[in-house]
């Protein structure tokens, strides 16, 4: 039978890879997954994406082993483990999902046409988004720079069902050496094991349970719910579908399905706009393959940052005075995600507040999110900082008591994650230091011992943000 290589990546599942269905109707298939530090940066710049990565590894290699296959597991370059590989199984094709990440889908290419020189069949498929990033364009023929007429587009387009699993799998009987998923390194050296263990199980299973129990139970309160931090009611989707442990398409499909038979439409359609978000993220980088460093708004070269600093660890550590923020900042910690509500909070905190460039941000939510996405993470904290093409005005400076009082009215979220202010009542703990001694002594709070006092002045630092974003106005 014809030998193929399928090649897995951001794509450590069995329902919808269109690369196994391929192969596995064309002959036998040889799974392997290939760790290349060099070429995937972004990943291994992320412990907490890495730590995903182990188990969700597991969770595929024990999909394959139940359909009569051995994932083979290497390190180093693509093309020289490929190469090799070829020739140890006399492979005849390889076939894999697209990478949408500029470097990736460049070298990508390059692959193709190499190994199809050489008399390798290779071929990439569509899996990872909804569709194509130049799938999409305006009249001009132009990508889109705004989401509303992006996702206006988007919306009207038929996107492809979700490939099936396979419903049988012919592997090679040959010994392929391989190594063992404890080689790669993937865990932290930061023992963050067990304590996201008691969060996040990985793997294509816990996706697809993790979706039904969604639509099943919390979709219903999706639009508005999802901006409340201390209700459950958001999807818990975003690191699987990070990792690809779950497409993109299934999810929509099974929201579709979801909404023709049980007629939540306004709120099944917030959900699939947050998705088309993603989907948007995916696309401007795409487009825009600078936008992980770099302002998409030109004039923001020239913003006068502050740098980082003792404040950006405070900020870090969940230390600000701000419950709100603090809150945030420690739920990330401890269970490697944070509610998208307090994320746009804590990240207008770092960057209008405390006046940190936003790239700083965007670093360390690399290093500590399970669902660090390159895209999502650019995309979002340059909209929050003002310096994308669509983005929040720079005169939309989060108020964190605000917000703490309007999403979290009873303190519920604060008390979860910063205890020492467990006992103080609301609506005291949007804002301790203006709280009366007697009322503080009660709680068994001193500030500035117990939990500081806020490192800026709100309106103080609101002020000084208006006029440093002045300064690049034009």
């Amino acid at each position: 039978m014809k030998k193929i290589i399928v090649w897995f990546r951001k794509d450590l599942r069995l329902y919808d890879h269109p690369a196994l269905w391929e192969a596995a109707k064309q002959g036998s298939v040889i799974p392997v997954f290939i760790w290349s530090k060099d070429e995937e940066k972004e990943w291994n710049d992320s412990p907490t994406s890495k730590w995903w990565l182990h188990h969700s590894l597991y969770a595929l290699k024990k999909s394959l082993y139940d359909k009569g296959l051995n994932l083979i597991i290497r390190s180093g370059n693509c093309k020289t483990e490929l190469s090799l590989l070829i020739q140890e199984m006399k492979a005849e094709a390889v076939f894999f999902n697209e990478r949408y990440e500029p470097s990736l889908y460049k070298r990508d290419l390059n692959l193709i046409e190499y190994f199809n020189t050489l008399g390798i069949h290779t071929k990439s498929f569509s899996s990872g988004l909804l569709g194509h990033p130049t799938d999409i364009c305006n009249q001009s023929g132009e990508p889109y720079k705004t989401f509303t007429p992006y996702y206006n587009k988007l919306r009207k387009e038929a996107i492809p069902k979700p490939y099936p699993i396979p419903n049988s799998l012919k592997g090679s009987n040959d010994l392929i050496p391989s190594l063992y998923i404890e080689q790669l390194e993937l865990l932290p050296i930061i023992k963050w094991d067990e304590k996201l263990h008691r969060h996040w199980i990985p793997g294509e299973d816990w996706a697809l349970k993790q979706m039904m129990k969604f639509l099943d139970q919390r979709v219903h309160q999706y639009k508005n719910g999802r901006d409340f931090p201390s209700q459950d009611l958001t999807s818990g989707l975003s690191p699987y579908l990070a990792a690809g442990d779950i497409s993109p398409r299934v999810i929509w499909k099974t929201a579709l399905d979801y909404m023709e038979h049980n007629k939540n439409e306004t709120h099944v359609e917030a959900f699939l706009r947050q998705l088309c978000w993603r989907e948007f993220s995916h696309y401007q980088l795409f487009h825009h393959p600078t936008i992980q460093h770099l302002p998409m708004r030109e004039p923001f070269l020239q913003f006068p940052w502050m740098g980082s600093g003792d404040l950006f660890t405070r900020w870090t550590k969940g230390q600000t005075g701000y419950p709100l923020v603090d809150a945030g900042m420690r739920e990330l910690w401890e269970t490697g995600t944070m509610h998208n509500r307090v994320r746009m909070v804590t990240a207008s905190f770092l960057v209008k507040h405390l006046l940190v460039n936003w790239t700083e941000g965007a670093n360390w939510f690399q290093q500590t999110l399970v669902d660090f996405d390159v895209a999502n993470n650019a995309l979002g904290w340059q909209w929050v900082a003002g310096t994308g093409f669509d983005s929040a005005p720079y005169f939309r400076i989060f108020n964190p008591v605000t917000q703490s009082e309007k999403f979290d009215v009873d303190g519920s979220y604060i008390r979860k994650w910063v205890p020492e202010l467990s006992k103080l009542p609301a609506p005291f703990i949007h804002q301790p230091w203006e709280t009366s001694a007697e009322i503080l002594l009660q709680s068994d709070i001193v500030l500035g011992e117990s939990y500081p006092y806020p490192v800026v002045d709100h309106r103080a630092a609101r002020e000084r943000a208006l006029l440093a974003y002045q300064t690049i106005k034009k």
